[in-house]
């Protein structure tokens, strides 16, 4: 499988320090991240691995690039965003190789309340012009209820602080809302029986997730099809997996796993998933069974 880690999914987005959203500010000031990126990282550690070969100190850098002395320790800690001035003169000043230029390129703000292995996938699928998602574990994230949300990042092991958990759930909310935003934009989705059947929370939590996702699924644009208990083995025994297509036609995968997650861009390897998805859809219920289904499990609770 073709896999794209996260340095490479930056590099291939082309993203700039001008287009993360860096402002200008007076010397000695770049924003601070509240959450720092895998990027902004390693580009401090770039600025600092120049300095010290420069033999300059930290003092000495901030003096050259006119930024304070702080500024220049949060950008090589990676705890700042640095504007186009600060890349600029921290060139000049170690070297004028074109190096920091090249890297500020690929620098990205951290996205609060997504794995790093899932944020470029997470971006992808605000572009995408179709998306597909099989799910056999748990509800997908686009489809969960707020209280179903809760409920799995409190389960989570290494547990999380209060703070933390508020922060990936408005995180999981929130990116909801491109279904609701992109009316045009299929959304497709195959999801195991068992997975609905597994309980959480009390009979009003589970009602309110089958609520939730009976509205969510209940555009022309967004389908819903359930592979019934009674359907055996499958075509995507392999795992959950979702496929998008870009707007410039090309297909990509994804896959995750415990404390991973892969995006798959190999086209035969890609070509693969559609095909054991489009299987799967002939082998699960129809949209209307499905929702049927759903209808049926809720009067149970």
């Amino acid at each position: 499988m073709d896999i794209v880690d996260e340095d490479a999914d930056r590099a291939e987005s082309g993203h700039t320090a001008g287009d993360t959203g860096a402002r200008a500010v007076p010397a000695g000031e770049c924003e601070r991240e509240p959450h720092p990126s895998d990027s902004l990282r390693t580009f401090g550690a770039f600025v600092q691995a120049l300095r010290e070969h420069a033999g300059l100190s930290r003092v000495d850098l901030a003096a050259l690039v006119q930024y304070s002395k702080h500024t220049v320790e949060s950008v090589e800690l990676g705890r700042r965003m640095p504007d186009m001035a600060f890349v600029e003169r921290a060139e000049e000043a170690l070297g004028n190789t074109g190096a920091l230029r090249r890297a500020a390129r690929h620098l990205t703000r951290g996205e609060a309340g997504f794995a790093a292995w899932f944020r470029r996938w997470a971006r992808l699928e605000r572009e995408a012009v179709s998306l597909c998602t099989y799910e056999c574990r748990l509800v997908p994230g686009l489809l969960q209820s707020e209280a179903y949300a809760r409920a799995v990042f409190e389960g989570t092991i290494p547990l999380r602080t209060d703070e933390e958990l508020e922060v990936q759930l408005t995180a999981r909310m929130e990116r909801q809302a491109m279904m609701r935003e992109r009316p045009t934009v299929p959304f497709s989705f195959i999801v195991e029986e068992h997975v609905f059947r597994r309980r959480f929370g009390d009979a009003e939590a589970m009602r309110g997730l089958v609520d939730h996702v009976l509205e969510l699924t209940a555009p022309r644009n967004v389908t819903l099809q359930v592979v019934p208990l009674e359907a055996g083995l499958h075509a995507c025994l392999d795992g959950p997996v979702q496929v998008l297509e870009t707007s410039e036609g090309r297909r990509l995968g994804y896959a995750e796993g415990q404390k991973n997650g892969r995006l798959i861009s190999d086209p035969k390897e890609v070509s693969v998933l559609c095909q054991r998805y489009e299987t799967l859809r002939s082998q699960a219920l129809s949209p209307n069974e499905s929702r049927a289904l759903l209808e049926r499990l809720r009067g149970e609770l």
